[in-house]
């Protein structure tokens, strides 16, 4: 006994008990059944015995260490896997009263308690601390997910308001060509060509600015201008000027993409020290050579910093951009038609893709950021 109560646990116990007593559903107004109380689904039950039996233990025992942490979490998935077996095969979708709902918040408190404790795992072994790293992120998601699932289904939520995850993978998994298509129009035409040219011409610029100082004072108030000015006002222009293909996409994307690039690099490319610089100047090394050798590594992180942004800025501008014309085919395109046709479940599984498009590319410019820059002190591994 560690001699301090775990409250997480605590709650995670009381709210399980109290599960098994109150009712789990009410009448169902078709058939007039009612299932009442927990010893009806007797995958539930053990369900909520588990979590009244570890919430008991691990509120005087605690949870010490990341081995009983997952023990909780094993605990928390049986019980997570049994409430959404319950709400298809029991009739407890959409008619689930509060014995249902204080099971969710025993599974939240327990799983907020070994999540917790993850988090502040710390150890010299880079495998280990790497994978516990991994895990935090991944729990919490996939706890977030069925929180979406159990409310939406419990309360039987109209899917034109808002689809279960279960339905939005069934239509993604359903409609992998189409969403290839859209992926391949949206972000590898337009996201990418936009990104690379929105980013490198303004990395060109930032450095005719600070080899030509009177550019700073013209260009950057114009850049400030240009990325002020309104997507949805820009993008029929765009259009217009372009035509109807991934072109003009792009060329929204540039124009959102080009300031914060632009920004960053020249406020990096004066993050040198002035120690660092007069050494240069005792070389006689002359201003190139000194861009290349110093003042350039000092703004990579500024450089990275923009290109973050701009990962997510690019795929935004595509798929708004899209909304203005298009071929029959892109992300953008395919979300304002299924709206129309009520087939929400299709439209998030376009902001799925779009998410876990996004994700994979800002990923992928943080990797490249963590392999050029592991000399900078954000990446010193704090123990």
């Amino acid at each position: 006994m560690t001699g301090k109560i775990d409250k997480f646990c605590l709650v995670g116990a009381i709210a399980a008990l109290l599960a098994l007593i109150f009712p789990l559903t009410g009448a169902d107004p078709d058939t007039g059944k009612m299932v009442a109380f927990v010893g009806d689904i007797p995958g539930l039950a053990v369900a909520m015995a588990l979590c009244v039996i570890a919430g008991a233990v691990f509120t005087w025992y605690g949870v010490g260490n990341v081995a009983l942490a997952s023990m909780l979490l094993l605990v928390v998935i049986f019980g997570g896997w049994q409430a959404i077996v319950s709400l298809d095969d029991y009739g407890i979708g959409g008619h689930a009263r509060v014995g249902f709902w204080l099971f969710i918040l025993s599974l939240w408190a327990l799983v907020w308690r070994a999540i917790d404790v993850l988090a502040k795992y710390r150890t010299l072994e880079t495998g280990k601390q790497q994978a516990a790293h991994l895990l935090v992120p991944v729990a919490f998601g996939v706890w977030l997910l069925f929180v979406w699932q159990v409310v939406t289904v419990g309360f039987g939520v109209p899917q034109v308001l808002l689809p279960p995850p279960s339905m939005i993978a069934e239509r993604f998994t359903g409609s992998i060509p189409i969403l290839w298509a859209d992926f391949h129009q949206t972000f590898i035409k337009a996201v990418l060509s936009g990104y690379v040219m929105g980013c490198g011409s303004a990395f060109i610029v930032a450095i005719a600015v600070d080899r030509v100082p009177f550019l700073k004072r013209g260009l950057l108030p114009l850049g400030n201008m240009v990325s002020a000015l309104p997507i949805i006002g820009v993008a029929p222009i765009m259009v217009m000027w372009f035509g109807f293909d991934w072109q003009s996409k792009a060329a929204v994307i540039v124009i959102m993409t080009f300031f914060p690039m632009l920004v960053n690099t020249v406020t990096g490319l004066n993050a040198a020290g002035r120690l660092e610089k007069d050494l240069m100047a005792t070389y006689a090394s002359g201003y190139w050579s000194t861009l290349l050798r110093l003042r350039l590594p000092a703004a990579l992180p500024f450089i990275f910093n923009a290109l973050k942004i701009n990962s997510t800025l690019a795929l935004i501008g595509a798929i708004v951009a899209e909304f203005f014309g298009t071929p029959i085919v892109g992300m953008g395109f395919r979300i304002s038609t299924e709206v129309g046709r009520m087939n929400v479940d299709m439209v998030w599984a376009e902001i799925a893709l779009a998410a876990l498009a996004g994700t994979a590319f800002y990923g992928a410019v943080a990797l490249a950021e963590r392999k050029v820059t592991s000399w900078h002190p954000s990446f010193r591994v704090r123990r």
